[in-house]
C-alpha cells in the first residue's frame, strides 16, 4: 500500500511543479505587460506636456492643427505598437503555456496509466481491456488539447495581425 501512496504523491508532485510553473510564467508575463503599460503612460503624459506647451505657443490656426494632427499621429503610432508589442507577449505566453499543459497530459497519462496498472495488477480483476480503453481514453484527451492549443494558437496569430493592419 506505502508504494501505491508514494506513486500518487509522485503524481501530485508532478502536476503542483506543473501548476507552479504555469503560475510563475503567469506572474512573469503580467509584470512585462505591466511595463510596458507603465512605459507608455510616462511617454505619452510627456508627449502631451510638450504638446500642451507647444499648442501653447502657437499662433496661427494652421499651426495649432499640424501640432494636434502631429501628436494624434504619434499617440496612435505608439499605441498601437505597444497593442502590438502585448499581443506578441500574449501569444508566446499561450504558447509556452499550451507546451507545459501538452507536457503534462502526456507524461502525467503515461505516469497514471503505469500507477493504475499496477493498482490493478494486485486486483482480482486486473482486465486488459479496461487498462487498453484507459489508455485510450487518456491518448484522445491528450490528443484533443493538443489540437485545440495548436487551433487557437492559429486563430490568435492570424487574428492579431489583421487587426493592426486594419487600424492603420
Amino acid at each position: 500500500m506505502a508504494s501505491k501512496q508514494e506513486q500518487f504523491n509522485e503524481l501530485q508532485r508532478k502536476n503542483l511543479e506543473t501548476a507552479m510553473r504555469l503560475a510563475q510564467l503567469s506572474i512573469e508575463n503580467s509584470q512585462r505587460i505591466m511595463e510596458i503599460q507603465v512605459a507608455m503612460a510616462k511617454s505619452l503624459f510627456e508627449e502631451g506636456v510638450e504638446s500642451a506647451k507647444a499648442l501653447s505657443s502657437a499662433n496661427d490656426p494652421k499651426g495649432i492643427m499640424d501640432l494636434r494632427t502631429h501628436y494624434a499621429q504619434s499617440t496612435t503610432e505608439k499605441m498601437l505598437s505597444c497593442a502590438r508589442e502585448i499581443a506578441e507577449i500574449t501569444a508566446r505566453t499561450q504558447s509556452e503555456f499550451g507546451k507545459l499543459v501538452g507536457e503534462q497530459l502526456s507524461t502525467g497519462s503515461q505516469d497514471m496509466f503505469e500507477a493504475m496498472q499496477k493498482m490493478f495488477k494486485g486486483m482480482p480483476i486486473a482486465d486488459q481491456n479496461a487498462l487498453s480503453a484507459l489508455q485510450n481514453a487518456m491518448d484522445t484527451t491528450r490528443a484533443a488539447f493538443e489540437q485545440i492549443t495548436r487551433a487557437s494558437t492559429e486563430a490568435f496569430r492570424s487574428a492579431a495581425p489583421q487587426d493592426s493592419k486594419g487600424r492603420k
